[in-house]
């Protein structure tokens, strides 16, 4: 007997049984109220445990599962850090945690291998307010994550969330060696738009890893770093054919009468691409004078991408009446096409800020196609006014609850951004 007693207790204490993730797999089926004890489990010496609560705390969701991802943040374990990385992000974005870089994790030995979705255009709605906390727990990720995995992937998601509290830290990023973070975080601060980034990454508008060099000219020009129109002129005549078209685009992005000769030299190229944005650097100069040189332009367009960018210029460039073959309601009609659709959308977003403009959208808004109807209440949702609000309400009645619910977030935004 007395061996057998020894086998069950050890210095005076009995031996407990080693927690299992199909225990955190059964806490769990308690719901929210399990919170408190899943949260206990992320203080687990096994990794596995740890993982298993992460993936928990995330599914059960709302409202009670942020403060525990949060905490998850500052575990040691690469695997765990991305998880609760996506379950932050997952908290606002709902269905995000399937397509993150945490449901494509597998272990090889002691380290873990992911891969990043080619989709990086996810970003909440401008209603949606993110605790600062939260931002600045990523940030301390993307700047001292356990991996370069772990730190990309919070680099991402602070641009989901529009982290404007990460700023520095995705500038400090951006002079990693690794150019998968510094991609990932060119591509947040887009989405962040704070333009004081701008000069702080040009330094990457000549970068050898033509991945990188692309998004750093995007966010240029998004950005609106005026002061690095001569760089990117610089790059336009010097780079191969894919560095150039996005070079033109970003400097089309950065009105100066300076670039009307380019937009002259590439507005009739072979290429559909430079065309286009030639068309839209003379869209953002706005000098009425432009529009006979367009409208020609446009009527001997025979590829629907430059017309796109045509159309928006000859709005822009004061033919905004809105009948049945005028360029306003080209864009519009685009609005039903799953190929243009992503195209025709900023350039009426960017049209709608002319009060005239927008005013002549609620009539389409509301008699429109079901995808005309939703388009254009997320114009308006980013491009209205106060008068806008009693427009979108009537759409918000709309029979179809996908209408009305564009029209709901619309307003929602607009009242945020008001």
């Amino acid at each position: 007997m007395r061996p057998l007693i020894l086998l069950a207790f050890v210095g005076g204490v009995f031996a407990q049984q080693a927690v299992r993730p199909k225990d955190v797999r059964d806490a769990a089926k308690a719901g929210s109220s399990a919170i408190p004890r899943l949260q206990e489990f992320l203080k687990d010496p096994s990794v596995d445990v740890r993982v298993e609560a992460v993936r928990q705390i995330t599914e059960i969701g709302p409202p009670r599962s942020l403060d525990p991802l949060v905490l998850a943040t500052r575990d040691n374990d690469a695997e765990v850090q991305i998880l609760a990385t996506d379950g932050i992000v997952n908290f606002y974005l709902p269905g995000y945690v399937k397509t993150g870089l945490g449901a494509s994790l597998k272990r090889v030995g002691t380290s873990i291998k992911g891969r990043f979705t080619d989709t990086n255009d996810q970003v909440i709605d401008p209603y949606i307010t993110v605790r600062p906390d939260v931002i600045a727990a990523l940030a301390k990720l993307v700047t001292s994550g356990s991996s370069m995995d772990v730190r990309a992937n919070a680099a991402r998601a602070v641009g989901i969330l529009r982290g404007q509290g990460a700023v520095d830290a995705l500038i400090d990023a951006t002079h990693s060696k690794d150019s998968t973070l510094i991609y990932e975080s060119l591509n947040a601060l887009e989405k962040i738009r704070d333009e004081s980034a701008g000069p702080r990454i040009a330094f990457l508008l000549r970068d050898f890893v033509p991945k990188v060099q692309i998004a750093a000219i995007d966010a240029v020009g998004l950005l609106r770093d005026q002061q690095d129109l001569p760089q990117l002129v610089d790059v336009l005549n010097r780079s191969d054919i894919k560095v150039k078209r996005e070079a033109l685009e970003s400097i089309s992005m950065l009105p100066a009468e300076s670039s009307r000769s380019i937009y002259q030299q590439y507005l009739h190229d072979k290429d559909d691409k430079l065309r286009a944005a030639a068309a839209e650097g003379f869209a953002r100069l706005k000098n009425p004078r432009d529009l006979p040189l367009v409208e020609q332009a446009w009527k001997d367009e025979q590829k629907t991408s430059p017309r796109l960018s045509l159309a928006f210029a000859e709005v822009m460039l004061g033919k905004t009446e809105l009948s049945e073959f005028s360029p306003l309601r080209f864009l519009i009609n685009n609005l039903n096409s799953a190929a243009y659709n992503g195209i025709a959308f900023p350039f009426l977003v960017e049209v709608a800020r002319q009060p005239n403009i927008r005013a002549a959208l609620y009539a389409p808004m509301l008699n429109g196609t079901k995808d005309e109807k939703i388009g254009l209440a997320r114009v308006l949702g980013r491009s209205g006014d106060a008068q806008s609000i009693p427009e979108l309400q009537k759409l918000s009645n709309d029979p179809d609850p996908n209408v009305a619910q564009a029209a709901l977030t619309a307003v929602r935004n607009l009242q945020a951004r008001m």
